[in-house]
């Protein structure tokens, strides 16, 4: 018996996204459209919402090896979109290694819109092949805030960057619809974690990351993103250089200690002092009008409260895009 049903014209793994500004302000959905494993959902919109929220999800809580996911994304001009997820995204293993789980993100982001990009990291599991591709077109007066970020596998059982292979590129491209000129490569991040085709002359994957539980990359760029830069960059200036000394007597050094300090002093110094208590380092740099700021921590949980300390401190995140847009990094 024929179904009485039209086909679908889409393939498994794939959705889309498309985000509309409304005559009213507000922010909402014109399109969704998933296909398993790919899961997206959308709680109803309020008055009061700084974006509009998805939820990116995956059918039964991770990527079996060999799925394909393949998701679009439009941003329409004036909207504002969040994608948050609901737990990390795990990648559970391959049976052979020519098995790779790939995640693709194709992004349209138009002039005046902005995009909010949040997730709780991947987390790859022992024997696992991942390769995921992010492509951001930013129009001229589009805002983006992206994190991408990655964790040692599953400690309990004993996981410790025991993954076969992982690989993440995001590449960030300024586009001029007006100027119908081609788009112009301003970032291109890669992030390849390798653990069987080294040189035995090179560390094992495991000692190459000194320790650290979770890796992380932010993007920030955009008229929406350009104080949170800012401040990146003026926290990371602040921070002590390596080998720096101090020639101060410890008289001074106490007597300093003990003066009254500003609020973002106190903030800083007690920042500086979490850092180092769970071996946390960072850097930040300006690239080509993006700020890309790089950092990994001895736990996922220290990990995630610094990102999201420097986040909500900051402020312009909440301010932009509401507080939702901040439940992976809380």
């Amino acid at each position: 018996m024929a179904s009485p049903f039209p086909k679908s014209s889409s393939s498994p793994g794939e959705g889309r996204i498309v985000a509309n500004l409304l005559p009213n302000g507000l922010s909402t959905l014109e399109h969704v459209s998933y296909q398993y494993p790919l899961k997206l959902i959308s709680p109803s919109s309020k008055i009061s919402q700084e974006s509009v929220l998805v939820f990116l999800l995956s059918y039964g809580g991770g990527l079996v090896g060999g799925d394909q996911v393949n998701l679009s994304v439009e941003v329409r001009s004036g909207a504002k979109l969040s994608i948050v997820t609901q737990g990390h995204t795990k990648v559970f293993e391959s049976t052979h290694p020519s098995m790779v789980t790939r995640q693709k993100l194709k992004v349209d982001i138009e002039k005046g819109a902005a995009l909010c990009l949040l997730p709780d990291p991947v987390q790859p599991f022992e024997s696992s092949v991942y390769e995921q591709t992010q492509i951001f077109n930013v129009a001229i007066g589009a805002s983006l805030c992206l994190l991408d970020w990655v964790t040692h596998g599953r400690s309990a059982r004993g996981e410790n960057w025991s993954l076969t292979r992982w690989v993440g590129r995001n590449e960030i491209w300024a586009s001029d619809i007006t100027q119908r000129s081609k788009p112009r490569l301003l970032v291109r991040d890669t992030i390849i974690l390798d653990g069987e085709n080294r040189s035995a002359k090179l560390q094992t994957l495991q000692e190459s990351m000194y320790n650290h539980a979770v890796v992380g990359t932010l993007v920030l760029r955009g008229p929406m993103m350009k104080k949170t830069g800012e401040f990146f960059l003026s926290e990371f200036a602040a921070l002590p250089r390596i080998g720096a000394r101090d020639f101060r007597s410890a008289e001074t050094r106490e007597r300093e200690a003990a003066a009254p300090q500003l609020p973002i002093e106190s903030w800083r110094a007690a920042r500086l002092a979490q850092e180092k208590k769970c071996d946390l380092l960072w850097s930040a740099a300006s690239v080509r009008g993006c700020v890309i700021v790089k950092f990994g921590a001895a736990t996922v949980e220290a990990g995630r409260d610094w990102i999201g300390t420097m986040l909500l401190r900051e402020g312009s995140v909440e301010r932009e895009f509401g507080e939702q847009a901040l439940m992976c990094v809380r």
